[in-house]
């Protein structure tokens, strides 16, 4: 299938590992030029020169904390920059920290709210006018099944991300006569750096081990395994594509089917 997406100009966020890196890697094989960004200068810069060597593909890397208030900003307007325009944006940031209610102040929800919230907001002001102006566009919001279906010892995700979707959709109602398209993708337990992070700190909290932490995950799993971030990547490339232009305002999960709700 023919995606569409040769010479396509993509900003993606959080691109210097997992799933945030997965979904460069499938828009350069699709032929996508890309900026990607992520905190750490020397990670974004080794993957801009790996998934540029594995594809062929234009890749421009820069070192961007979203957290920040000028971070959203700067981000679109560089990858506008490097690449003559913007067509395609996925916003992707790290997850925020676990733990209980209780274990989390007023600061933590603080740089949860500009970490994960604030900046899909920002990044969203920047981009829309451009693609408004060229009546095309697509944005990608990396969210999680949390949004949907709330994970134990996760509040800082689960409340965050459910506005994220709240957002979206109502976005993706106001752009969508002008050619573009907002939605939401909910990874499941996806085989990433995030998931080690997330099994070891429920780990040191219960006193379980790892592989007890990873085999409780597995079995609420009608699919029986974890996911792996090209699965979830390949979902991510079709969104962005022109063949996804009559879908808007979902949240699609890709999780082996962990959400049990009906819709």
């Amino acid at each position: 299938m023919d995606l569409g997406l040769n010479g396509r100009r993509a900003l993606v966020c959080g691109a210097s590992g997992g799933l945030g890196r997965a979904i460069a890697m499938e828009l350069a094989r699709e032929g996508a030029r890309l900026f990607i960004i992520s905190r750490s200068e020397t990670r974004i810069a080794e993957a801009a020169e790996a998934i540029a060597a594995a594809t062929g593909a234009e890749v421009q890397g820069a070192a961007i904390d979203l957290s920040t208030a000028e971070g959203p900003s700067e981000a679109v307007e560089r990858a506008q920059a490097a690449l003559g325009g913007l067509d395609i944006m996925v916003t992707n940031t790290g997850g925020p920290p676990s733990g209980p209610f209780e274990s989390h102040d007023r600061e933590r929800w603080r740089e949860a709210w500009h970490g994960l919230l604030e900046s899909v907001i920002e990044l969203t002001r920047a981009a829309l006018p451009g693609m408004r102006a060229q009546k095309w566009g697509r944005i990608v919001n990396v969210t999680s099944i949390s949004a949907k279906q709330p994970v134990a010892g996760l509040i800082l995700s689960n409340t965050l991300r459910a506005g994220i979707t709240g957002f979206a959709r109502t976005v993706a109602n106001e752009a969508a006569a002008d050619g573009i398209t907002v939605n939401n993708l909910m990874p499941g337990y996806t085989r990433t750096d995030r998931l080690a992070e997330l099994a070891a700190q429920g780990a040191a909290r219960s006193g379980r081990s790892v592989d007890d932490i990873h085999n409780n995950w597995i079995s609420s799993i009608p699919a029986g395994r974890l996911g792996e971030p090209e699965e979830f990547a390949a979902m991510a490339a079709f969104l962005c594509s022109s063949r996804a232009g009559y879908i808007t305002g979902q949240s699609i999960a890709v999780d082996g089917g962990r959400i049990q709700a009906l819709l």
